[in-house]
């Protein structure tokens, strides 16, 4: 596919006035990391990401005709049941990148009202999860103006679209597993879009367990933008690129053959090397905080005294993810209760698992 694939052909929407359409999107953490990237939005290394279930987006399109035809944008952002103007910049930013693919978007005034389940701007892929469930909505309408597009093109394009306005947006439409970034050893593997890990993926990874402790609910120090616009310079970026598909290669053999071991060895260390990045790049930034440490020590002691499986990763922020497998899920539990709570801001913590991708409401 490229992408001339994605613009849609002409068609008739002088029978769609009106409607809405509503998709719950979820949040992705990461396994192999991407970061760095060219435009439009394509990566400079293969990413795959467990899909999460409990962190998704809600949102509900409500579109209508203008009544005075006109080129621009229209619309309303109502976030938690309150009008945002502050999202307002990004969706447009958002619809002039795919307005190509969707000249649809002009014609209408939009009504976006959405809510997450989980702290915005906290380190949680917010953005993933919301502009995939917007590129979803938008998707239906497509589809309600040309019925004959399919349910693989749907999902196909609807992390096209996602990907123009986050990267890690284009792994949020499908599940359990997603490889984002064309990869020679990952059959169908694209710059363009997300695809399902290909291959039979071990029992051992069957319904993982992810419970994320909120070191942090504010705002970012530095938004992820502007951290992938400093790998262009960096002195470490191409030995970075490399050795991320390489850990690609890795990490596709341990799904399928169900090493543990190997898993949380390339999993933190992933982790690790992409906030190293952050800390060597110039300017140079850390979003970890002291307790995020503190942590991460804890489930290393865990580990060593447990012979547990348990291990961590981070995104781009100071909340860590616990991973696990699902037959440890009650002693990890306990311990995330017993001895890591004390470190979150005020306790908090979500339990989530892999799930299986998007849906419709």
């Amino acid at each position: 596919m490229t992408e001339k694939d994605f613009i849609l052909k002409k068609v008739d929407s002088s029978k769609l006035n009106k409607g809405s359409f509503t998709w719950q999107s979820p949040s992705n953490i990461a396994l192999v990391k991407y970061w760095g990237k060219s435009d439009p939005q394509i990566p400079k290394n293969t990413s795959i990401s467990f899909t999460l279930n409990n962190c998704h987006t809600t949102t509900t399109l409500e579109f209508s005709k203008k009544e005075i035809p006109n080129k621009n944008f229209s619309v309303q952002v109502i976030f938690e049941g309150l009008i945002n103007d502050d999202f307002k910049p990004k969706i447009i930013k958002f619809f002039e990148r795919i307005e190509k693919y969707v000249p649809f978007i002009t014609e209408y005034d939009f009504v976006i009202k959405t809510n997450n389940s989980f702290p915005h701007s906290s380190g949680i892929a917010s953005s993933a999860s919301g502009l995939s469930a917007l590129a979803l909505c938008l998707m239906r309408i497509e589809k309600q103006l040309d019925p004959n597009v399919s349910e693989e093109f749907f999902n196909q394009k609807a992390s096209f679209l996602s990907r123009l306005g986050s990267g890690s947006a284009a792994r949020s439409i499908e599940g359990e597993l997603v490889v984002w970034g064309e990869h020679k050893e990952i059959d169908n593997s694209s710059n363009l879009y997300g695809i399902k890990f290909p291959y039979t993926i071990h029992s051992n990874f069957k319904n993982y367990q992810d419970t994320i402790l909120l070191v942090d609910k504010g705002e970012k120090q530095v938004s992820s933008t502007i951290g992938h616009n400093l790998m262009y310079k960096h002195p470490f970026a191409k030995q970075r690129f490399n050795q991320a598909n390489k850990n690609i290669t890795k990490l596709s053999q341990i799904l399928q053959n169900g090493d543990l071991k190997a898993f949380v060895n390339l999993v933190e260390s992933e982790a690790l090397t992409l906030h190293a990045m952050m800390m060597t790049s110039n300017p140079y930034f850390i979003l970890m905080k002291p307790n995020t440490l503190k942590i991460i020590e804890k489930i290393w002691e865990y580990r060593r005294r447990n012979d547990s499986n348990i291990c961590f990763t981070l995104d781009a922020g100071a909340n860590v993810h616990i991973l696990f497998p699902e037959r440890e899920k009650e002693k990890v539990n306990t311990f995330i209760t017993s001895h890591l709570l004390d470190f979150c801001q005020n306790n908090q913590y979500i339990c989530d698992e892999v799930g299986t991708g998007a849906r419709q409401l």
